[in-house]
């Protein structure tokens, strides 16, 4: 496959620019109300976020496209790090950040305003070896223990919809993973790109066939903010169809990940 390069990656960048309209001055007021876009990004997903080893440096999907819009709007970005979505969702009326980058789940939707998905994730269940769950239906049962981790947003999913099985939660992702082999319990619940890498460290454990959700990663702003979250809105479509979003996914080497459908943008 074709891989882009960084220099091919800033011209089309630039040309991204070039052809982006004005923000509106409100937008600008309400999303860097203090001269500084402060993005809050959870770095417990190494499918969108990262540091470079070297430096330090936040990377990453989300990454770019927060200082995307930093460009646009023409004010440095800042980071507020969380290393876990449900800690980045709890912080909301913190007012640490001004827009966030995180799944939208309904429970998350009260306090903060969401765009459509720019990206979409497959979340399914791991099971260890000789397990006898043969599939996603197999798993909602009496008997059945799920591990996943507190907050994320195919916690939020699980938590409306498992009826019949336990679900026990951990603290992140790595830490779910080892409460899952310590305490012996039947299911793991995960992004399918995180999983695929857990079963490597856990011999004759095996994924699940098709996903249990399809995470809606988008980005937010506070409730309220009107002009921001339209602005957001606008962004992320054009982003999506200008082929920004998909240039970025290459440009960082993620797999197991996908560009949302378009939206329509709603007032």
């Amino acid at each position: 496959m074709f891989k882009l390069v960084p220099a091919l990656f800033a011209a089309a960048l630039l040309a991204a620019c070039a052809s982006a309209p004005p923000v509106p001055p409100a937008a600008k007021a309400e999303l860097a109300p203090t001269g500084t876009l402060r993005v809050g990004a959870n770095f417990g997903n190494a499918l969108l976020t990262g540091k470079d080893p070297a430096t330090g440096e936040p990377r990453g999907i989300a990454i770019d496209l927060a200082r995307e819009i930093g460009r646009r709007l023409g004010v440095p970005v800042e980071f507020v790090a969380y290393d876990a979505a449900g800690k980045l969702s709890a912080s909301t009326t913190t007012g640490a950040w001004d827009i966030a980058f995180l799944g939208a789940e309904p429970e998350r939707a009260n306090e903060i305003a969401f765009t459509a998905a720019y990206l979409e994730i497959e979340a399914t269940y791991l099971v260890p070896a000789g397990s006898k769950i043969g599939g996603i239906a197999d798993v909602d049962r009496e008997g059945i223990r799920i591990a996943v981790p507190l907050g994320s947003a195919y916690d939020l999913y699980l938590s409306r919809s498992i009826k019949r099985a336990q679900l026990i939660r951990g603290p992140r992702p790595d830490g779910t993973f080892d409460l899952f082999v310590k305490d012996g319990l039947e299911v793991l619940a995960g992004l399918k790109a995180r999983l695929a890498s857990d079963a490597e460290r856990l011999p004759g454990s095996r994924l699940l066939d098709g996903s249990f959700n399809v995470v809606q990663q988008a980005i937010g702003t506070h409730r309220g903010r009107d002009a921001g979250a339209r602005y957001l809105r606008e962004f992320v479509e054009e982003a999506k169809a200008s082929g920004l979003v998909a240039r970025i996914i290459e440009k960082n080497g993620v797999h197991g990940v996908s560009v949302a459908p378009s939206a329509a943008v709603r007032p």
